[in-house]
């Protein structure tokens, strides 16, 4: 088998999109946000969802238009040749060392909630987890494609019932809003942690040919469930804002305080639940990057056999293997989670930015306000993340001269092989 053959329908990738973008962050993201500009994330929060529209929307025509199991990766190349193309690509499967450990950081805090451990039980543990995910590989995305649907509703409908039993009314609403301080440096820092939360848009696009119409569903699966994201984070941030409270993990207490107790063990197995949603999809995605270069005869042909499910699990469980050994050194080393999650948003900033150029020479000229604001927030969340772009700026000025010289070696090689013929 060397097909993969699309099962996935609209709700499904709506599930699979919202759950992502959802994911580690949808209870711990809101309260770092607070603690970095106060009140003014709920300026952060509205002003990302709004700018992220269209990111979405140029990511889901590219990927109806052009679906491919490289992704970003492929619509670069297709703009601007293999060289740059390649380089997009391994700069998805690069942050991984550090995307996945963040997310398992997060997760682990919902874990924490329920049972307290630490040391090199904390480790064994979220290498538990990670067996978790292979299975869910193994199995292929489409099954994790209905789980992750319910887990979306199940999210959704805590937040809900979290409003209704905190009687929110327009009186506190005013209030809250006319204390707000629009502190610009504040708002953008927030901005830079909360884009987190939206890395899943183009990892969507990986998935394009699990669809089984993506030219139908892929914009409307994308855009149900980023706006779905936008709205459970600002109500979120709204929640912890009216209920203040002086728990590690806040809504945990706001949970305790409006609905009676049990927050520990809602909110602990909805965020772990969630979190491997996350990793789960950003895993997958990475797979499918894995196979379609082993295809293409960038990476060895070993990666290149799908399982009877139609899932690349070689390439899963290489990518699951190099994830518990940064886990295992992160610890070692003591690595801080918001330095990670910094370093990861820069990644995906000149991933997007890139993907976002690309969109100019492939899609036509309908689409050019929507790309020209996709980049704006590009630039200006690479603005606000300042010295942790660093990271994404060396390993691209490493990477394309490396690539480029591959490129010109192989060519002269067979130039060579040409001439002896």
């Amino acid at each position: 088998m060397n097909q993969i053959k699309g099962k996935i329908g609209r709700w499904q990738g709506a599930g699979l999109m919202a759950t992502t973008l959802l994911g580690t962050g949808v209870f711990i993201l809101p309260q770092m946000t607070i603690e970095t500009a106060g009140s003014g994330a709920l300026i952060a929060w509205l002003v990302l969802t709004l700018a992220i529209i269209p990111v979405t929307l140029v990511f889901g025509r590219l990927a109806s238009v052009f679906p491919h199991a490289a992704g970003p990766a492929y619509f670069v190349e297709q703009a601007f040749g293999r060289t740059s193309g390649r380089t997009i690509g391994l700069l998805f499967l690069l942050v991984i060392p550090l995307g996945a450990p963040a997310a398992i950081m997060m997760t682990f805090k919902f874990v924490d909630v329920l049972v307290t451990l630490s040391g090199w039980a904390e480790v064994m543990t979220e290498l538990l987890l990670l067996g978790v995910l292979a299975v869910l590989n193994f199995r292929g995305v489409q099954v994790s494609a209905k789980l992750q649907f319910a887990l979306t509703l199940g999210v959704v409908s805590v937040v809900v019932a979290l409003f209704g039993a905190g009687g929110l009314n327009l009186s506190e609403m005013e209030s809250l809003t006319s204390a707000v301080k629009p502190e610009v440096a504040l708002i953008m820092a927030a901005a830079g942690i909360a884009f987190w939360s939206f890395l899943g848009v183009e990892a969507m696009t990986h998935l394009a040919n699990d669809f089984r119409d993506p030219k139908r569903d892929m914009i409307p699966a994308m855009m149900i469930g980023t706006l779905l994201v936008g709205l459970v984070y600002l109500a979120c941030t709204l929640l912890l804002l009216l209920f203040p409270g002086t728990s590690n993990l806040a809504m945990v207490a706001v949970f305790d305080s409006l609905l009676g107790g049990y927050g520990a063990q809602v909110i602990g197995i909805l965020g772990i639940a969630s979190g491997l949603a996350t990793v789960n999809v950003y895993t997958a995605s990475a797979a499918r990057l894995v196979w379609s270069f082993s295809r293409e005869g960038v990476l060895p042909k070993y990666f290149e056999l799908l399982n009877h499910y139609g899932a690349p699990v070689r390439a899963s469980s290489v990518l699951l293997a190099v994830m518990a050994v940064v886990i295992v050194l992160t610890y070692i080393t003591g690595q801080d989670l918001e330095g990670l999650i910094a370093w990861t948003n820069g990644v995906f900033v000149i991933i997007y930015l890139v993907s976002m150029l690309a969109a100019i020479k492939l899609l036509s000229r309908r689409f050019l306000p929507l790309v020209s604001l996709s980049c704006l927030l590009c630039l200006l969340l690479a603005f606000a993340l300042g010295m942790n772009m660093a990271y994404a700026l060396i390993l691209t000025a490493i990477l394309y001269p490396l690539l480029w010289w591959q490129k010109v070696h192989l060519l002269r090689r067979e130039r060579a092989q040409v001439i002896l013929n």
